[in-house]
């Protein structure tokens, strides 16, 4: 099998699928929104050449990780690492530690919390 018949049969066999894609209106046409949310790391890549060590690197990932994953749950990023960093400590289980994660807060959640806003 050639690659351009093994492509087109590709493209035969999930033509079936595009039509259900394109009635259900939640689904985006584009990833915009995730190349939006990557850019700072693609800009900012020369700088983590710098990060001193693999250990750095991946404090690092892990800090912009949290910082994207507070702006997409509509949390102010750092509003919200001030709760984490206040209330981690005190965390004892893996459902206190869940609960601090972007997704199960709200920013009321973060006000009552104590934080500065």
């Amino acid at each position: 099998m050639t690659r351009g018949s093994h492509a087109t049969g590709t493209a035969l066999g999930i033509h079936a699928a595009l039509p259900e894609g394109h009635e259900d209106g939640r689904l985006e046409i584009d990833n915009n929104t995730a190349e939006n949310c990557i850019r700072p790391f693609v800009t900012g890549r020369k700088n983590w050449l710098f990060s001193g060590s693999p250990k750095g690197a991946e404090v690092s990932a892990t800090l912009y990780s949290l910082v994207e994953t507070a702006k997409a749950n509509g949390l102010e990023p750092w509003v919200y690492l001030n709760h984490l960093f206040e209330h981690l400590p005190t965390a004892k289980t893996p459902e206190a530690i869940a609960a601090l994660l972007p997704h199960n807060l709200k920013l009321d959640d973060l006000k009552r919390g104590g934080s500065i806003l």
